[in-house]
């Protein structure tokens, strides 16, 4: 079985405090100091397992290594370095790249040359321009961190960095899709993530934060920016969700786990060396192990794993099943999925709506790029018959 790991060198520690971070909480899991690397430093000895495993995992396929955190810059070059010196210990002939997601504050000099001289891809997180940026991503005293943010960025390009741009859509920037996706593409090398933030409130388990963003609101942001981008940037500009609508109206192998039909291929393994089903799902009932004691090739192909994944399409309601963009949207994430359906079960999706605005706007000019593609043409033509 394939499967990828995303790697917390430090857990959920961070220099920010995001109103919207689901992670920080995190911090719960390791309240015990006495265990190694609790709230610290991933060891030297879970290094090598992880790197080694991975690079040992099945097939030929490129191993890539996906740094995460909490903020996986506070782990320092020192850290990255030996991971480097581990890798190429272990490759032999199997190749493998190294990914780190960023909030892009702590970055400097040193982090671009070394960054760089690597090929390292950062991922960094950028919410749009100031004012939309700063209304959540704030650091432990209350201020904005976009000045950081683009300070960061400019260290990327000074040291010719390759890197995407991940934003959320939260309640504030999905009221300014076209000022946040220009402002994002301007920034960009081309490639954009937006990922919604939806967090269910402690009062009510069908009602969110504020923070959160709405079906509504989801729908209607993607429905602008791609009306943008269908003119525009087709061809320029790579958003995850259209590369992703448009793979599933091919019929090709899906590119997120977000749509596909099932998961559990996607582990998170924590500084400590304790592995969870998926980044998403990490609380003691989603255990699987740590990987000082059974191999990720063990844990993820175990069958409560199998099951994990399994359940994402078994769960799915009977609205959802007969719906006609099942095929774009295949239930998306399951943490998402706790509004009641309309036979009185629970399980369908709360970005159900927008995303159905969505699939179901973009599905004639989706068609027309899919039929490009298959005549062997470039999808960018659209451009033409939209201008």
């Amino acid at each position: 079985m394939a499967y990828s790991i995303i790697a917390k060198a430090v857990g959920p520690r961070c220099n920010l405090n995001c109103t919207y971070c689901y992670y920080l909480e995190k911090a719960s899991l390791f309240a015990d100091a006495s265990v190694e690397g609790a709230l610290g430093l991933m060891s030297e000895e879970v290094l090598d397992a992880y790197v080694r495993q991975m690079l040992n995992s099945p097939g030929t396929h490129p191993v890539e290594f996906v740094w995460q955190g909490g903020e996986p810059l506070l782990a320092g070059i020192p850290f990255y370095e030996q991971a480097l010196r581990i890798q190429k210990t272990y490759a032999g002939q199997r190749s493998y790249t190294n990914v780190i997601q960023t909030n892009g504050t702590l970055l400097g000099d040193a982090w671009g040359e070394f960054l760089s001289r690597n090929a390292i891809l950062v991922g960094i997180s950028i919410d749009g321009p100031a004012a939309l940026h700063d209304a959540y991503r704030v650091d432990k005293q209350g201020r904005g961190s976009f000045k950081q943010v683009m300070a960061g960025l400019d260290i990327l390009r000074k040291h010719r960095v390759d890197y995407n741009i991940l934003a959320t859509i939260n309640h504030k920037n999905a009221e300014h899709p076209l000022e946040t996706y220009q402002f994002l593409k301007e920034q960009s090398q081309g490639f954009l993530q937006f990922v919604p933030v939806v967090r269910q409130a402690a009062e009510s388990r069908e009602t969110v934060t504020p923070w959160s963003v709405t079906a509504k609101q989801f729908g209607e942001f993607y429905v602008t920016v791609y009306d943008e981008w269908i003119r525009e940037d087709v061809g320029k500009i790579f958003v995850q969700l259209f590369d992703a609508t448009l793979g599933n109206h091919l019929g090709a192998p899906p590119l997120v786990c977000y749509y596909a039909t099932d998961c559990g291929g996607s582990g998170l393994l924590e500084q400590t060396g304790d592995v969870y089903a998926c980044d998403h799902f990490v609380s003691p009932e989603f255990k699987r192990g740590n990987i000082l004691e059974q191999s990720l090739q063990e844990m993820l192909s175990s069958q409560v794993q199998h099951d994990f994944g399994l359940a994402k399409s078994r769960s799915l309601p009977l609205e959802c099943q007969t719906c006609p963009v099942l095929f774009a949207c295949k239930g998306e994430c399951p943490k998402n999925r706790f509004l009641p359906a309309t036979d009185g079960t629970h399980g369908k999706n709360y970005l159900c709506a927008g995303y159905k605005y969505f699939f179901e706007h973009s599905a004639d000019t989706m068609r027309e790029m899919a039929l490009l593609i298959r005549q062997r043409r470039p999808a960018q033509e659209i451009m033409r018959r939209k201008n």
